[in-house]
């Protein structure tokens, strides 16, 4: 019995001390228990219901076969179920989440790991950055995550990933950061992406969740994933903590959208042969190939031509970096930019405004009695050319929303009207009075991104 007693102890005394909780950083390593067990509730699971309109087919859409080819059934708005994950950020309930797990919601439902559940509500919504800032109504404090700062981020740490994958429950994995400053490839509205990468593994429905490090602060919202099979495959992508606490701040101060500062200017990454020549030692910084008259760069005195190296003190290598820098920073502050111009550096300040929406857009929304009903035009300004997504000496009027007619005859969002019949569009009024004549033939020319086509249609 004194030799069993003996064997016991000794196998047992090992065990014990594994089931210690880990008292220093090397520790946490061997074990992440007490950090799951403090992250995890903060960590939501996400249930919302979106409202979507069933799609017509082409003889559906045509205003003569329509009428022999309507579906009433199919027609009928559809309601799709949408499953993701959030994290609460505050003990007074606000959530961040993905903007396509709860942007387009008309309900949402959180539930805590504890199985609380709470309704919730969008206070501010972002497509392009994917973001989505919710509010839960609860009558006592929430657990929630603190936001630890970027900047501090290192590639090779440790990272674990918390959410929802594919509604199985709450689950964590585990990685590391495996890059930073990840730009352009985390889907969405690519040239506006900034990412933390990681091979901590991310699945459908961990969208939302938390990227923590080994002091379970959150320092990115997990957005999405490079696959071909549609499951992990080491590869997935964060939104860095900073642009989120700026959403917060947002949303807090009342905003439903976010407005991002404008730059005004055009420019490509300097690779290594233009290194050469603009006299740096190696690739890095943002050619500027055209400026806006009223950009805010121009007014501090950049020029085309001139290499911007870093603004807001850290150095920008990707336009959408430079995005990503300014949004940080915030609409209504200055933020240093270094540039370098002939050989030398210089630094300004430049003022973070809103793209300018002057002069006024004038927007106009075809009536019935027009030969394209439905049909959406604006002036363009800075604030068009934003929203759009245009050229940055884009000029005339725009097609702001197509409308079922127009859309039939060869129009698309986005597209430039040049003229109508040879007549040249400065105003939508000029190109309002034209589409409601009387005349047999339509024939326009478009500027569609970087090449000009012509429509010409009967009417």
């Amino acid at each position: 019995m004194k030799i069993f007693v003996l064997i016991f102890a000794l196998f047992a005394a090992p065990l014990a001390a594994q089931q210690e909780v880990p008292q220093s950083a090397a520790q946490m390593q061997l074990s992440f228990v007490p950090l799951v067990k403090e992250a995890t509730p903060a960590v939501v699971n996400i249930y919302a219901k979106i409202m979507t309109q069933a799609q017509r087919t082409p003889l559906q859409r045509d205003p003569f076969f329509e009428r022999f080819f309507r579906d009433p059934f199919s027609e009928k708005p559809r309601v799709q179920n949408s499953l993701g994950s959030g994290v609460i950020l505050s003990a007074d309930g606000i959530v961040v989440s993905n903007y396509h797990v709860v942007g387009m919601a008309t309900e949402i439902r959180v539930v805590l790991n504890d199985r609380r559940e709470y309704n919730a509500r969008v206070l501010l919504g972002d497509r392009d950055a994917d973001l989505a800032i919710l509010k839960i109504d609860a009558e006592e404090d929430l657990p929630f995550l603190t936001l630890r700062g970027s900047e501090s981020v290192e590639v090779g740490e440790l990272a674990l990933a918390i959410g929802n994958p594919f509604g199985v429950g709450q689950t964590v994995s585990s990685g590391i950061v495996s890059g930073l400053a990840r730009s352009g490839a985390g889907g969405g509205n690519s040239g506006l992406g900034y990412f933390i990468q990681t091979d901590a593994p991310i699945n459908p429905g961990n969208s939302g969740g938390a990227l923590i490090d080994m002091a379970g602060r959150l320092i990115g919202i997990n957005t999405s994933i490079l696959t071909r099979s549609g499951g992990s495959n080491g590869i997935g992508f964060a939104i860095p903590a900073d642009l989120v606490a700026a959403f917060v701040a947002r949303a807090r101060d009342g905003a439903t959208e976010f407005d991002r500062p404008w730059a005004g200017i055009s420019g490509q990454p300097v690779d290594s042969d233009m290194a050469a020549t603009l006299g740096l030692d190696r690739s890095g910084g943002i050619i500027v190939s055209g400026l806006h008259a009223a950009s805010p760069f121009l007014e501090a005195g950049l020029d085309v031509g001139d290499v911007i190296l870093e603004v807001g003190g850290a150095a920008v290598n990707t336009p959408a970096e430079m995005v990503y820098r300014m949004s940080v920073a915030g609409l209504g502050r200055e933020t240093p930019v270094q540039y370098l111009r002939g050989g030398k550096r210089f630094e300004v300040q430049v003022s973070l405004i809103a793209a300018p929406d002057d002069p006024p857009r004038d927007q106009i929304v075809m009536t019935e009695r027009s030969l394209l009903p439905g049909l959406v035009l604006a002036r363009i300004n800075p604030a068009v050319i934003s929203e759009m997504n245009l050229p940055l000496e884009a000029s005339g009027v725009v097609v702001m929303e197509a409308g079922r007619f127009a859309q039939q005859v060869g129009l698309r969002r986005g597209d430039v009207i040049v003229d109508i019949n040879e007549t040249e569009i400065i105003a939508p009024e000029e190109a309002a009075a034209l589409l409601s004549g009387k005349v047999r033939w339509i024939e326009m020319t478009l500027q569609r991104g970087d090449r000009r086509t012509r429509l010409r249609f009967r009417v």
